[in-house]
């Protein structure tokens, strides 16, 4: 079994706190970590999350309001109705931050 480093569980925990039908981006959930200015080190948290996580890593976008994740994998879409599931609404591939945005509270 693989150990996560405390630094990658700082991030998951932060993530679990977004609430359904909202999102942060990157950045934000690096700087709720304690790790500001390390959007990327986010990235590769929720990209090495256990299989069967409890961590909603689909409220996670990019600061532009973007899903980042590639369409060939297939995880973008699935990101994407997970979010418009929760009520989230896209507008040309965009999510409204200052809608649907979490502010950490």
């Amino acid at each position: 079994m693989k150990k996560h480093s405390d630094t990658y569980h700082r991030i998951w925990d932060v993530v679990r706190k977004i609430p359904p039908g909202n999102v942060a981006t990157y950045g934000q959930i690096a700087e709720f970590a304690g790790f500001g200015g390390h959007a990327r080190l986010v990235g590769y948290a929720l990209h090495s999350l256990p299989e069967n996580s409890d961590v909603p890593w689909h409220r996670v976008i990019n600061g532009r309001g973007r899903i980042s994740l590639h369409t060939a994998e297939g995880y973008h879409n699935l990101q994407r109705a997970l979010l418009e599931q929760e009520g989230v609404i896209f507008n040309s591939g965009r999510v409204d931050l200052d809608r649907f945005g979490w502010n950490g509270e």
